[in-house]
């Protein structure tokens, strides 16, 4: 690691902890010719597959419209914001420990009906009712009936 002070590439690490839940060492660094001390973060570098839609195409992963499509779903619910990030965290993680380069759309939906099941009932189904097309109010109540059991 260079030395951001006087670019010497001889540093020691003097205090390594781990941050952000265990995904990311946070390491304390000292030159061993200025003797300045600097802070570096070493994560692992996962990439998010691609999603395949239902029509066939193709689009790299947003996590902006991931947020988006939950934060409607929970709008104006008891859900804290720091829930629902966690609750997308859970869910990229999940999609990079795949290992593939692409998942299917119907994927990433069930996990968010996952996720939303577990912080807020009524969130889940606001989000079931537009992902699994609802016609009609049979299909509202069968649902919710799910949920009771």
């Amino acid at each position: 690691m260079h030395c951001p002070f006087c670019s010497t590439e001889e540093t020691k690490v003097i205090d390594s902890r781990l941050v952000s839940e265990g995904y990311q060492v946070r390491r304390r660094r000292e030159c061993t010719h200025c003797r300045e001390r600097f802070t570096t973060f070493e994560t692992a570098e996962l990439v998010v597959p691609k999603i395949v839609k239902t029509d066939g195409s193709r689009e790299p992963f947003n996590e902006d419209k991931l947020r988006r499509s939950m934060q409607h779903a929970v709008g104006k619910r008891p859900v804290s914001e720091d829930d629902l990030e966690k609750s997308i965290g859970h869910i990229i993680h999940y999609l990079q420990a795949t290992g593939e380069r692409e998942v299917p759309s119907k994927l990433v939906g069930n996990l968010v009906m996952a996720e939303l099941k577990k912080l807020d009932k009524v969130a889940y189904i606001r989000f079931a009712s537009v992902y699994l097309s609802f016609d009609n109010i049979n299909e509202f109540t069968k649902e919710i009936e799910k949920l009771k059991d």
